[in-house]
């Protein structure tokens, strides 16, 4: 009795073993908490994304101690190159003290696994097949003090205990909204589809995004709100998809797989990008953006990742922000920790989800207006057309894009955007 209690009890559980959950788990266990990552799948497991780690999410990786070498299976990109308005323009990813100056290819399924077995070499506790439904709440507090989970392939019930639970479920996070936390409609959300092509083009050392995105099936053109990207993947394929915003009306009324599959087609023959050279089926996922769940930290519960909104509207990038929200959360979860009291330890917690409001708030907000005025197809056609004729104005654009800035003793497009973001309302 007692060891099953021992083996289902932790200091804090992790819910979702994805790049938020893996690096909180990560930093939890290195610090020497004891620590349950639950995962409701079995790696390697499919997920949608683009695939392309800008030089953000890069450092995270190095952070963590991952082998991010070409003989490991990591691919390493050049920059950005950027087509819209009838121009090409190839960016190099800025050079920064703050952040290496390359980014990495690696396709989901295994890539998350990766982050997964890191933790569990930190010292985690990973459980796979375990499907978390219920919070366990205290009825005298309403804080959460565990999950109700089915295990294996036997769907085995199983309790699992600890005094704090981090929701890092994704965008649906079924636990954060057992707790009463929902999404706030005054956010933008974005939705990503892509699929797979064999292709000459699988060798890119570049990124290349699509600034304007074209539905041309019926007589009349028209531009859509959103960009589509191709990531060369280094296995002779290419990760091909497109982002969408949900600010116009176009959103709702259209099926985005039929957008993707006409925008492939318009693409020159000989990249392949044609329907027997498919690898996989078109997939698709919500984006959930700039905190859209709020508060981030109630009653025992911290969000992290997808699960509060952390994806960054300005490019659609979540992997970067999901790892830093689980090194905040982890860290802020140790400090609390080692305090004597409870009164102390709520008091260690709560700064969580300021100290995620002074490190996003600014630059999210500022992406929000850019997400408004981007979701107007006759501004992003200006945008792309007048823009991309500048590669200076374009150097600026992408440091903003990407958020890719020194903090301090960087340049001048350094020091604008850092104070934009400092005097933008953090909400």
């Amino acid at each position: 009795m007692t060891e099953s209690r021992t083996e289902h009890t932790a200091d804090v559980i992790v819910v979702g073993a994805g790049p938020a959950g893996s690096t909180t788990a990560y930093y939890l266990a290195k610090a020497g908490l004891d620590v349950l990552l639950l995962e409701k799948t079995a790696f390697p497991r499919e997920k949608v994304c683009g695939d392309g780690l800008t030089p953000r999410a890069t450092k995270q990786l190095v952070a963590m101690g991952m082998d991010i070498s070409e003989e490991a299976g990591w691919m390493r990109n050049k920059g950005l190159r950027i087509i819209g308005g009838g121009v090409r323009l190839q960016l190099d990813w800025p050079d920064l003290a703050s952040f290496p100056d390359y980014g990495l290819v690696r396709k989901r399924d295994d890539f998350d696994e990766q982050l997964a077995r890191q933790a569990v070499k930190a010292g985690a506790r990973l459980y796979e097949r375990c499907n978390v439904g219920a919070p366990v709440v205290d009825d005298r507090t309403g804080r959460i003090t565990g999950v109700e989970a089915k295990l294996g392939e036997e769907k085995t019930p199983v309790t699992f205990h600890a005094p704090l639970v981090v929701a890092a479920d994704g965008n649906s996070t079924r636990l954060s909204l057992a707790m009463g936390l929902h999404r706030r409609e005054d956010r933008p959300m974005g939705v990503a589809v892509r699929t797979y092509f064999t292709s000459p083009r699988h060798d890119d050392d570049y990124l290349e995004s699509w600034l304007e995105l074209w539905d041309r099936r019926g007589p009349q053109h028209r531009l859509l709100p959103g960009y589509g990207w191709i990531f060369g993947m280094g296995d002779g394929t290419s990760n091909v998809g497109l982002g969408v915003l949900n600010t116009s009306a176009a959103f709702k009324e259209l099926d985005w797989r039929e957008i993707l599959k006409a925008w492939c087609a318009s693409m020159p023959e000989d990249w392949g990008y044609t329907p027997e050279n498919m690898t996989g089926p078109i997939r698709g996922a919500a984006l959930p953006m700039a905190f859209n769940r709020q508060p981030h930290y109630t009653r025992g519960l911290l969000l992290v990742g997808d699960a509060g909104g952390l994806v960054n509207p300005f490019n659609g990038e979540g992997i970067a922000y999901a790892m830093e929200s689980g090194q905040l959360a982890a860290d802020v979860i140790v400090q609390a920790h080692a305090r004597s009291s409870y009164a102390q330890r709520e008091l260690a917690l709560q700064r969580y989800p300021k100290i995620l409001k002074d490190t996003y708030g600014g630059y999210y907000t500022l992406g929000r207006a850019f997400v408004k005025l981007i979701g107007n197809p006759k501004i992003m056609k200006l945008a792309a057309e007048r823009g991309l004729t500048h590669p200076l104005l374009m150097k600026f654009t992408l440091k903003m894009l990407a958020n890719l800035t020194d903090p301090t003793g960087g340049d001048a497009m350094d020091r604008i955007i850092n104070g934009l973001s400092k005097v933008a309302p953090r909400s």
